[in-house]
């Protein structure tokens, strides 16, 4: 079968390989669509954290089931499913907590090991949902739209609360998009005037804010002086993640949803004056995965305009630079099987 390896930063091979064997509760699973996340573009890039090379990317994902045993899920060969590429060991402290999102020995294809950039992948049986109501373009950004869904339920927002998001990008919209839908006022901050521009129709957001024109003073005005209840950060920048602790209320909550290779520092006298939450917000449960297909399924979620590229799997190599350029205006770049 035809695979994609990342053999070195910036570098995309293209190789036969073996089709793989089912292992026991395990399904063969034809790739159909693969979408391109951030961490493909950090990994191609050489920025990415807990990352090896030669990799094989992709863990936005869907396919169709080619071999499948009994099983409990009620899945048969040729069903469409989404795969939740979140491998974790059932047994560790998170796990048994009902966390498997940040399991202490979390495999996520596509980072710790090989991911979908292939014809074929072997994937455990209770790791697959069936995308009934939604197609394949739709259940390959299931798993992106979820890490936004699981950061707004780990937030525990409040109706009506003001609610401010930074950054634009595909984790950062869907952030949005579930913090409206939860009832929030939900403002977005980036630099980018198109991006906040699409946040106002798409999420849609109530209120956006460039950052690099006095965004606390644009904050102070729109909350009335009070600033946001809770704080969303899907920037993975460091800078913008230090910052972000100057926009979060006294009381209030700052989750940091994108991931940066290096360390972060704070005022802590500052800190401390709010009493601030600080938050991490990891992957994504099932729990978060069903409310993305269920609203995508009742039509809540644009996602024709989120994606906004889309190449067959022989020319991706040739198309993956140019969706770094910040020119070319990608949202959302879909590879085709």
């Amino acid at each position: 079968m035809k695979t994609i390896v990342c053999e070195q930063p910036d570098q995309f091979v293209l190789k036969e390989k073996d089709l793989p064997t089912a292992g026991t509760d395990q399904a063969l699973v034809r790739i159909r669509r693969i979408g391109i996340c951030g961490t493909d573009l950090h990994a191609y890039k050489g920025r990415q954290p807990f990352f090896s090379y030669p990799r094989v990317l992709g863990h936005e994902l869907s396919g169709e089931i080619m071999e499948i045993g009994p099983n409990d899920e009620g899945l048969q060969a040729g069903d469409p499913v989404v795969i939740i590429p979140y491998m974790h060991c059932g047994s560790c402290i998170a796990c048994r907590n009902g966390k498997t999102n940040c399991c202490t020995k979390l495999d996520l294809i596509g980072v710790h090991s090989d991911g979908g950039m292939c014809e074929v992948i072997a994937h455990p049986v209770s790791l697959l949902m069936k995308a009934d109501g939604i197609s394949l373009e739709q259940a390959a950004i299931v798993e992106c739209l979820s890490i936004g869904a699981h950061a707004v339920r780990r937030s525990e927002l409040k109706p009506q609360e003001n609610v401010l998001v930074i950054g634009s990008g595909p984790i950062g919209l869907g952030v949005m998009k579930f913090a409206k839908l939860a009832g929030a006022r939900v403002m977005a901050m980036d630099i980018n005037d198109e991006r906040l521009a699409y946040c106002s129709h798409w999420a849609p957001v109530d209120d956006t804010i460039n950052a690099l024109h006095n965004p606390l003073e644009r904050l102070l005005a729109l909350t009335e002086g009070e600033l946001p209840a809770v704080v969303f950060d899907a920037t993975g920048n460091a800078q913008s993640m230090m910052d972000a602790f100057q926009y979060t209320a006294h009381g209030g909550k700052l989750v940091f949803v994108g991931l940066v290779k290096q360390e972060l520092t704070f005022n802590d006298p500052e800190f401390h004056k709010r009493e601030m939450t600080l938050l991490s917000s990891r992957n994504a449960a099932r729990v978060d995965f069903q409310k993305v297909m269920q609203a995508m399924a009742d039509g809540l979620i644009d996602t024709d305009s989120y994606i906004t590229h889309r190449c067959p799997f022989d020319a991706m190599i040739g198309e993956f630079d140019s969706w770094l350029k910040p020119e070319t205006g990608v949202i959302k770049a879909m590879v085709e099987l």
